[in-house]
């Protein structure tokens, strides 16, 4: 199956079930998610393989045992090519349209101690900091979790303690609801995306290893 775009009976889709998180309205239009957000996001992934390599895409049901929080689905469909453990690009459509991103959405303890070591070092640091400040120029976002007060082992006035205080690292931009996303040119603005971060993705999954 060709890409040929999100049709805007995926974001009518979402903006639906972020009103209606029920069971009976997933079974009444599970044809809809199926032809409409599950068939497209395939096509889209299959068609940026041959680069970045295959992706997940992620189940629609939320686990929900361990959660306060209910509701059976979720209210987005997210795609994701790993490179490293929870490192790697993404994607994901939701009533407010298309995202692209990229980053480490998790370190485990031995990875982050890596990555703050990394960012510590002498040459490491300042390269990722010079990879990051080319990249949100070009309009991209830094976010990821962060502490509010300095690591453990680092002092407040480190040159560099904004980035040691995260415990992710990902970047990404919105393309909401711009015509491209219903149309095959969005493989392209994914692909130009997911290059523009590969240089940071890159120098995590090289500098965080456990």
């Amino acid at each position: 199956m060709n890409f040929e775009g999100f049709p805007v009976a995926a974001l009518d889709f979402y903006d639906d079930l972020e009103m209606d998180n029920t069971r009976s309205f997933w079974e009444s239009h599970k044809e809809t998610y199926a032809n409409a957000v599950q068939a497209p996001m395939r096509a889209l992934i299959e068609a940026l393989a041959d680069e970045f390599g295959a992706a997940k895409i992620f189940r629609p049901y939320r686990d929900v045992r361990f959660s306060k929080d209910k509701v059976p689905y979720k209210t987005h469909q997210g795609a994701f090519v790993a490179v490293a453990p929870e490192t790697g690009y993404y994607v994901e459509i939701s009533a407010r349209g298309v995202r692209t991103g990229g980053g480490c959405y998790w370190f485990s303890p031995d990875r982050l101690a890596a990555f703050r070591a990394a960012i510590d070092h002498d040459r490491l640091g300042p390269e990722l900091e010079k990879l990051l400040k080319k990249v949100t120029r070009q309009g991209y976002e830094l976010g990821g979790d962060k502490l509010k007060t300095k690591p453990r082992g680092f002092e407040a006035d480190h040159p560099r303690i904004d980035l040691l205080r995260h415990k992710s690292l990902t970047l990404g931009r919105s393309l909401g609801f711009e015509p491209i996303i219903h149309g095959p040119e969005l493989v392209e603005q994914v692909r130009a995306d997911w290059q523009a971060i590969s240089p940071v993705t890159k120098w995590i999954a090289k500098n965080a290893q456990a």
